[in-house]
């Protein structure tokens, strides 16, 4: 059987940073976040070329054991086959190893830009396909939700078989995230969780996950109670003391704060701009306070640059030009000429 067809042009893909959790909601609640990565990919004659600017430039193979490229992989076969070649340039912003969701936004990339290459892809991949073989790559939905969806989502599994609902956060909601200079690996933070709990803890995280769905599409002056969390916040506490510790102090002072993922960047939900600058004041040395947009796109397939769209070296300076405007410089925003809302 004929394999599938390729288009000629590169594609570009955006996918937003996401923070998993949010207290309570425990693997089944995300947001999508205003930093981005930027993936160009391009079907070539032969072998493969990967350039990598941003975040993990120095430390992430340029081999088929890049994450990206095994999600690629994974949905080109799923899609009836492999192209001869590919050139692939990623701009990444979203830090590495911080709790930000940096691997889901990789598979998200990959996923997404396996489909835009391919002549029909959308037709043999629908959007809930999409979810299920992210989700299948990532291991758990909470992240990969929020990142192709955008926006607040409750993720779950049916049956072995990844489910998403997106809802609309609160408007005034900004985002502030503190994130240390040192990352942590998530398997780390995993493996302090116990594998058994106290019923009454696990009814009490059962009610604000429902209080926190309230809180952050309609309410937020409920955030600080909805926020609260017994089943995994204080098990991972010995591996980023410094975290709980500032989640800790901004509690006190009234802020709606949580481990953003696995850790160990912290993230807190302010009211509206004016509490975003107070805030992002109330975090000592050794953190990087950004304030953040909501995304509510999610994962976007953009149009190129006219220069871009030749391919090669000047696609990969589309994308590449833009990997400095990210969390780590203190940025924190989409780069200039974008916007984090609908696309």
């Amino acid at each position: 059987m004929a394999g599938p067809a390729f288009r000629a042009a590169a594609v570009r893909v955006r996918v937003p940073a996401t923070s998993a959790n949010l207290g309570p909601g425990f693997d089944a609640l995300g947001l999508a976040l205003g930093i981005y990565d930027d993936v160009v990919v391009r079907v070539a004659d032969s072998g493969l070329h990967i350039d990598i600017a941003g975040e993990g430039a120095e430390t992430l193979p340029r081999d088929e054991n890049h994450l990206l490229i095994r999600s690629l992989r994974t949905t080109f076969e799923l899609l009836g086959g492999q192209p001869r070649g590919l050139e692939v340039v990623c701009a990444n912003r979203i830090p590495h190893g911080r709790g930000l969701g940096s691997s889901s936004a990789a598979i998200c990339a990959g996923v997404m830009a396996a489909r835009a290459v391919t002549t029909g892809g959308e037709a043999r991949l629908d959007d809930t396909a999409l979810l299920e073989l992210a989700t299948e790559i990532e291991g758990h939905p909470d992240n990969v939700a929020a990142c192709l969806l955008g926006g607040f989502t409750l993720a779950w599994t049916d049956g072995g078989a990844a489910r998403a609902l997106r809802m609309e956060p609160a408007a005034s909601l900004v985002p502030v995230v503190f994130v240390p200079a040192k990352p942590l690996l998530t398997q780390t933070a995993r493996g302090l969780l116990p594998r058994s709990v106290p019923h009454v803890d696990a009814a009490f995280n059962a009610g604000r996950a429902a209080l926190l769905v309230e809180a952050l599409t309609r309410r937020p002056e409920l955030l600080l109670a909805a926020t609260e969390d017994r089943l995994h916040q204080e098990y991972r506490a010995p591996a980023m003391t410094e975290s709980a510790e500032l989640v800790g102090g901004l509690r006190a002072e009234g802020v709606p704060a949580v481990i953003s993922g696995a850790g160990p960047t912290v993230l807190a939900l302010a009211a509206d701009d004016g509490e975003a600058d107070k805030v992002s004041r109330l975090a000592g040395d050794g953190w990087t306070a950004n304030r953040l947009a909501l995304d509510l796109a999610g994962a976007s397939v953009l149009p190129l640059s006219a220069t871009a769209r030749t391919g090669g070296n000047d696609a990969g300076n589309d994308a590449g030009q833009e990997a400095g405007n990210g969390v780590g410089n203190g940025t924190g925003n989409a780069p200039e000429g974008t916007d984090s809302g609908p696309r």
